[in-house]
């Protein structure tokens, strides 16, 4: 009976150590990144959700130029998949597209911000990264 309080004893503590580093590792994800960077393609978020071969390298400029123009939302696909949404350093937060229009079918580099699942683009300085070529005309929207 001693044993057997005893590791139920132990599989408490167990337990409240690995929720508390769970909880430890949530809580950090939470606070905004600093003095990081990623580079990726900017561009309307609809092509990607909605055709798998459109990925940050092998797009259709002209698609989301006009996808752009018409209003549709913005974001910063990375070549992992992932996209970036833009958001303002001030709150409230206020409308970045003027911001990101000139940059629509090229690839930038921008600071980082995530917030659990949520990732977000605080775009205190952005710039055109020429290091990759794109295939931006390799094949037509669906």
């Amino acid at each position: 009976m001693t044993m057997l309080r005893y590791c139920a004893a132990l599989a408490i503590v167990v337990a409240l150590v690995f929720l508390t580093a769970a909880n430890s590792v949530q809580n950090d994800s939470d606070k905004p990144l600093t003095n990081q960077t990623i580079s990726g393609l900017v561009r309307d978020i609809a092509c990607p959700l909605q055709n798998k071969q459109s990925t940050a390298r092998h797009f259709n400029r002209e698609c989301a130029l006009a996808c752009a123009r018409l209003g549709s939302p913005l974001a910063i696909l990375t070549d992992d998949g992932t996209m970036y949404l833009p958001i303002s350093e001030s709150m409230p937060d206020s409308d970045q597209r003027s911001r990101l229009m000139p940059f629509v079918g090229k690839r930038v580099v921008c600071d980082l911000y995530e917030r659990k699942d949520l990732h977000a683009i605080v775009i205190k300085k952005i710039v055109e990264d020429r290091s990759l070529q794109l295939q931006g005309d390799a094949f037509q929207p669906e």
